[in-house]
């Protein structure tokens, strides 16, 4: 049985945002008060954004068949898109400007825990 194209994208859309809710849930039984699903902005898309105490959480949530193969999606490329989106996001609320801030992943398998990365990367600084 051959899924057409079209169909096969709304079943991935579905599923990632599935892993997005089973992200946010999972992040706000840790403590984490969600910001906002979904951010866009011109330079890419934050899946989650986060905050516990001062500290913005830009999240990247990878859904796979293994955690090993979630964790193996996030791209030197991907990373470097989320964090001139974070950029741009944060340049854009300042009451959240003086906050620290960090870059995690939450790894999601069927029938496994979700693996939470703390500071799973870190942004280099923008070219001026």
């Amino acid at each position: 049985m051959k899924i057409e194209r079209p169909r096969l994208r709304q079943l991935y859309e579905r599923r990632g945002r599935q892993a997005e809710t089973a992200a946010a849930l999972w992040l706000r039984l840790k403590g984490y008060r969600i910001l906002e699903r979904r951010a866009r902005t011109p330079l890419g898309e934050i899946d989650l954004i986060a905050a516990r105490g001062r500290m913005l959480v830009f999240v990247e949530v990878k859904s796979r068949p293994t955690i090993l193969q979630a964790q193996e999606a996030i791209t030197p490329e991907l990373r470097r898109r989320v964090a001139d989106a974070a950029r741009l996001w944060v340049a854009r609320k300042r009451n959240l400007q003086d906050w620290l801030w960090r870059f995690d992943v939450i790894a999601l398998a069927p029938g496994r825990m979700p693996k939470h990365i703390r500071d799973a990367w870190r942004a280099e600084a923008p070219c001026s």
